[in-house]
């Protein structure tokens, strides 16, 4: 390994950024590609898995790889821009091979008892001596039940040919340890990595997500992963990520199942969750009120300033609803009673704390209509500079309100989360992906 790192544990490198030779961030570590050898040989380390500026996965030969250092891995500046496309002889290192149940073999101290089986927690990877292969040389492990004098959970790191078990398919894998590995993640960046990992894969790691998480990340995937997930969940617990998810996200997905799935569903969600869902059902997928959300901030008129900051502030609030807050009269909740207007974030911070709202609402903005249809809701939005827009319905309640990245989401072509950008676009920024001066291809056959 370059400088002075003899191993690195690959938990180290998820997420790490990638540099060229001039410095310039070219993309992330998102996995390790590992052919593995018969016997007990360790296998051998042929390249990284790098989501690139655009998002789009390449693969990065070992070979190109100058140094890892300082929490940075450092190309030669050549790289090839094609999409990843793992071979069946390849094992990605954190999808597959982190959470696994293995067995020891021989014994003593670096072994353990015969056939005593243990998990996965991580792989150390290291540079052989005067030569340009990479390889898996050690295992860091947990024990299960051992004998008397050892304790469940005791780890140990041991060598390679120290355990026997990674060729074999595994019906129950777990995937804590790969969840720990990229639990700094971004849902839309931990998104990405879990469409990428086989169907069997993305379930075990859907399964080890908390709710809360999972409902994140699930509003981040293509709609086929989005209904594979959600129908490899136990129904009740089916429904608690539901419960989870925004109203108008959840209707989406619920909106692609048969009708008997979202009833059964929707009966065993929260009687209020599953009334702002059953709403949104209700209205065509591409208007306004198929797109709203049912949780917007809604504030009575007699709130002052300092009470709309303190709901904008709201850690968990996404920044386009944190936009602005829609002043109303009771009910606060949606559909409210009469809508008056809204009041923006800029014009509440200048304003002093004990100002009311209603007197800096802006009520000359028109709402929108429920069935007011996709292409003129985005006109909406452009023509008035927003992130937000209110849906009012005829006896002027309040329903919800329109954010531009779910507009974004519906104009955008179906399959925008698989391909990120066109090709077009991806191709304009590959030169700055190679790097100056970078010639040529080092292609798949360096693997």
């Amino acid at each position: 390994m370059a400088g002075s790192t003899s191993r690195v544990f690959v938990s180290h490198l998820a997420g790490v950024p990638v540099f060229d030779p001039n410095g310039d961030q070219v993309g992330r570590v998102r996995d390790l590609v590992a052919m593995l050898r018969v016997g007990h040989r360790p296998p051998r380390l042929l390249g990284m898995v790098v989501e690139v500026l655009t998002r789009r996965r390449i693969f990065l030969p070992m070979t190109r790889v100058t140094g890892i250092e300082s929490g940075q891995v450092i190309t030669t500046g050549v790289l090839d821009v094609r999409r990843f496309e793992q071979r069946p002889t390849e094992r990605l290192v954190l999808g597959e091979l982190l959470d696994r149940r293995v067995q020891l073999v021989g014994s003593g101290a670096d072994g353990g008892d015969t056939g005593e089986e243990v998990t996965v927690l991580d792989v150390s990877v290291r540079r052989l001596p005067a030569r340009r292969d990479w390889e898996i040389d050690r295992v860091f492990v947990r024990r299960g039940k051992g004998g008397a004098l050892r304790r469940k959970g005791e780890t140990m790191t041991v060598g390679w040919s120290a355990v026997t078990g990674f060729s074999l398919e595994e019906d129950a894998q777990g995937a804590e340890s790969l969840v720990a590995t990229f639990e700094r993640l971004r849902p839309a960046d931990l998104a990405n990595v879990m469409h990428h990992l086989s169907p069997k894969r993305r379930a075990e790691v859907a399964a080890a997500l908390d709710d809360e998480r999972l409902a994140d990340v699930l509003e981040e995937l293509p709609d086929d992963d989005q209904v594979e997930i959600l129908g490899k969940l136990h129904q009740e617990r089916a429904a608690d990520v539901l419960e989870a998810m925004d109203p108008d996200d959840a209707a989406d997905l619920l909106s692609e199942l048969p009708e008997e799935d979202q009833e059964r569903l929707l009966t065993l969600m929260r009687p209020d969750d599953a009334a702002d869902v059953r709403r949104l059902l209700s209205y065509e997928e591409r208007t306004a009120g198929g797109l709203m959300t049912t949780e917007p901030i809604v504030l009575r008129p007699d709130a002052t300033v300092a009470d709309a900051l303190a709901r904008v502030r709201q850690e968990d609030l996404p920044p386009a609803l944190a936009a602005q807050v829609f002043v109303c009269r009771p009910p606060d909740e949606t559909p409210t009673g009469r809508y008056l207007g809204t009041a923006h974030f800029q014009r509440l911070l200048r304003e002093p704390p004990y100002t009311l709202v209603a007197s800096v609402v802006d009520s000359d903005l028109p709402p929108l209509a429920p069935d007011t249809p996709l292409p003129a809701v985005a006109g909406f939005l452009a023509a008035y500079n927003l992130v937000t827009a209110p849906v009012v319905d005829e006896g002027g309640s309040l329903l919800g309100a329109v954010t531009v990245d779910d507009v974004l989401d519906h104009l955008l072509p179906e399959d925008w989360r698989e391909t990120e950008f066109e090709d077009s676009v991806f191709h304009e920024d590959a030169a700055a992906v190679r790097g100056s001066g970078a010639a040529g291809s080092p292609g798949r056959a360096e693997r």
